[in-house]
């Protein structure tokens, strides 16, 4: 208890402010993280170096105190290896959030209201024909790395273009479309599929659009040929069973709530068309 009040009467404001800071980023660092295998590896190592200082301290282990002293900085150097998808994640999301606000898909209020329409009306058909598609959105970051992987199209994005795309048989459907503004930049593009444990139950569509966007901040939309539902992903989320206004709104809302005033009343405009049809 002294030593504790001793500790306390050393504080002041800036001392309370650095722990602040800290503990900020530790916290960011494992909420960044979380659902994915790297937390399971991190919590390993943690165990395995408590397990292995207590031992060598209660039993007086001098060789294994002497290992585990000198293992730390090669463990240091290890991190950035082991963990690099994470830290790459994760520096990628700091410069996103550090950029100037993006306006979304990088295109004028009307271009985003029909861009968004023809994405779903094709979910819609596709969904109703139980074609497999996926349909990548690209935002703040580029995904030329992966445009380069399938065919230039460059065509104004159209429901029927998309549909023409995913037509059974055609050398196009497999892989995925990616969409830049309202143009739809390349198909047959191959993802990243996704580390994530609770994933492995998905398909190989799934776990792409799950895989794109927890390595940049698209928003991928698949369609499963097994049963029609219509999915979005985000941030390494995925939302399931989505209908065409439903898939719209969740669109917009979602551009609105990154953009700011710019595209709040196409979020308005969205959700008084679904009104509308109902």
């Amino acid at each position: 208890m002294p030593e504790i009040l001793s500790f306390l009467s050393r504080l002041d404001a800036w001392s309370v402010l650095d722990i602040l800071i800290v503990a900020i980023i530790y916290y960011w660092i494992l909420a960044s993280l979380q659902g994915t295998r790297a937390i399971q590896l991190l919590w390993g190592v943690v165990l395995l170096a408590l397990f292995l200082v207590g031992v060598s301290s209660v039993f007086q282990l001098t060789t294994l105190r002497w290992l585990v002293q000198n293992a730390i900085p090669a463990l240091l150097i290890a991190i950035p290896v082991i963990f690099q998808p994470e830290l790459r994640r994760v520096l990628e999301r700091l410069g996103r959030t550090g950029g100037l606000v993006n306006r979304p898909l990088g295109i004028p209020r009307q271009s985003l209201v029909r861009t968004v329409d023809e994405i779903c009306e094709a979910c819609t058909r596709l969904s109703e024909r139980r074609v497999g598609s996926l349909i990548v959105l690209e935002r703040g970051t580029g995904l030329q790395d992966y445009v380069d992987t399938g065919l230039p199209v460059d065509g104004l994005v159209s429901a029927q273009m998309l549909l023409t795309i995913f037509f059974p048989n055609n050398p196009l459907h497999d892989g995925a479309v990616i969409v830049r503004g309202d143009r739809l930049v390349a198909a047959t593009c191959i993802l990243p599929l996704s580390e994530n444990p609770s994933g492995e139950d998905l398909g190989t569509r799934h776990r792409a659009a799950l895989g794109i966007t927890e390595q940049t901040d698209a928003v991928s939309i698949v369609v499963s040929e097994e049963t029609g539902i219509i999915s979005l992903a985000t941030n390494g989320r995925l939302v399931r069973r989505l209908d065409g206004s439903r898939l719209k709104n969740t669109l917009l809302r979602l551009y609105a709530r990154e953009s700011g005033g710019i595209s709040l009343g196409v979020s308005n405009w969205g959700n008084q068309k679904a009104r509308e049809q109902e």
